[in-house]
């Protein structure tokens, strides 16, 4: 089975005047579809500088980083929105949901930026909206909704692009105990539905058991990882 995110010696260096500061530090790890896992440590431990370089958001320093079976690592900066595009989606903290909108606008103007709109961005717009249980509130713009509701549009996004890659940066970090094991437990339904890999830059522990396989990160290292 191809994997979806495979690292050799992917690193991130940046450079502070004289000094040189490590953000990740050399690792290789294979990542296949269908699970999702989880990148904790404390904060400044690397989680969302890794996460953004396996987005293509940020370039490594060196190492390589192979989506199935495209090299990126080494691509002129030109090529990577189509990167993204084809492969990746993209759940934030903060929803990312604009406010004028309503929640089935959100989901078709994401499906826009990814180069797809008429019936079939409609289609696709309803489909996921029922899939994570919103389709009585599609009409709704954010401000009536609840965190747990935004959180869940904001997976619905994620979905309706279809690519195999969905990375999310601390996407429980606004949510309550009960409406984050929610949107955790869907994401891994529909990881395992859609074979897509899920990768989730996160320090809360309340949601370690959702994951199939956890890279522990401190200060740019992977200290070790756990599969579940």
């Amino acid at each position: 089975m191809t994997n979806a995110i495979t690292t050799q010696g992917l690193s991130k260096v940046y450079h502070e005047g004289a000094v040189e500061v490590i953000a990740v530090q050399p690792c290789s790890v294979a990542l296949p579809p269908g699970e999702v896992v989880g990148l904790m440590g404390p904060s400044g431990s690397g989680k969302t500088t890794l996460l953004s370089i396996l987005g293509c958001i940020l370039r490594p320093t060196a190492g390589r980083l192979v989506l199935f079976e495209t090299e990126v690592s080494g691509l002129d900066e030109r090529y990577l929105p189509a990167i993204r595009r084809q492969y990746i989606s993209f759940i934030f903290q903060a929803f990312n949901l604009f406010p004028a909108l309503t929640a089935y606008e959100n989901i078709m103007l994401g499906l826009k930026v990814k180069g797809i709109d008429g019936s079939e961005a409609e289609d696709r717009a309803a489909a996921v909206l029922k899939a994570v249980g919103l389709e009585q509130r599609m009409h709704f713009l954010p401000r009536d909704l609840s965190g747990g509701q935004k959180q869940r549009v904001a997976v619905a996004r994620a979905l309706a692009a279809d690519c195999p890659i969905i990375l999310a940066d601390e996407p429980t970090g606004n949510l309550d105990v009960v409406n984050g094991h929610r949107v955790m437990e869907l994401l891994k339904q529909l990881a395992a539905e859609r074979q897509c890999c899920v990768v989730v830059a996160t320090h809360d522990n309340r949601i370690e058991d959702i994951f199939d396989r956890i890279i522990y990160l401190e200060d740019g290292d992977i200290r070790r990882i756990h599969t579940g």
